[in-house]
């Protein structure tokens, strides 16, 4: 049998990059798939097509993470359409990067509003029906810069620190109703974003990471499986750290 068969996963942010992998990984273990996007694209209908595929349930939602209203309504539509939400993963994100003396308000507010709000609009959303459930799994997609910091991104980090907090708080809150919650915090991972830095930063970077190699989207994945499933089932309010060692 499968690791997530019967399952229901709803991910946030996962018409591309991690999202997208963390979606086909579910998928290949037998969830159906609900997955939100500011809009649903050609990018998105990709993914719908990919998943499909794999003989599941999935549809793609086009929603503001970062609106309370919307994501209400949004997840009412996913539990109407699929029935059940069983996982819940936080993955929507941005950055707006810069030194806090040039950092404008609007940077700070955006970030913080699509990184840590939307997690507190979906979390919100969703756990009456996992309490109805007695089950349920929460990832929170967070960063190592949530755990150490990072010059240049206080926006990004705080909002990270945030969804680590936010994890454990959630855990001690609704453990005793069967609903975990946890927090993955990925380290130097090779994306479209990262493949754009110029070749002596990513060389930089691999230097300080022990495995001296970036991260791939599969191992945020596969480590997303393992929370998602119930072979975490005695997993609750951790971090765990996806970095090749870097920051031990």
């Amino acid at each position: 049998m499968k690791l997530l068969e019967g399952k229901t996963a709803l991910i946030t942010g996962a018409a591309r990059g991690i999202g997208k992998a963390l979606a086909l990984a579910f998928a290949r273990e037998g969830a159906n798939i609900a997955f939100t996007d500011l809009v649903i694209d050609e990018n998105g209908k990709a993914t719908e097509a990919e998943i499909a595929a794999l003989g599941v349930k999935v549809k793609g939602y086009a929603s503001n993470a970062a609106d309370f209203a919307q994501t209400q309504q949004v997840v009412a539509q996913i539990k109407e359409d699929f029935g059940r939400i069983d996982v819940l993963v936080n993955n929507a994100g941005i950055t707006k990067d810069g030194l806090m003396l040039r950092m404008t308000e609007q940077q700070w507010d955006a970030v913080i509003a699509v990184n840590l709000k939307s997690a507190f609009n979906f979390i919100n959303a969703v756990l009456p029906i996992m309490m109805r459930q007695r089950s349920g799994s929460i990832i929170n997609m967070a960063s190592v810069v949530g755990v150490h910091g990072n010059a240049g991104q206080a926006n990004y980090a705080a909002s990270k620190a945030g969804l680590i907090a936010l994890a454990k708080s959630i855990a001690q809150e609704v453990g005793s109703r069967g609903i975990r919650a946890n927090a993955i915090a990925p380290g130097f991972i090779e994306t479209a974003m990262t493949e754009a830095l110029p070749a002596d930063v990513r060389e930089e970077w691999t230097k300080k990471i022990p495995l001296r190699r970036g991260g791939k989207v599969e191992d945020i994945a596969n480590v997303a499986l393992f929370l998602a499933s119930d072979m975490s089932i005695y997993v609750s309010g951790q971090v765990i750290q996806v970095d090749g060692g870097m920051n031990m």
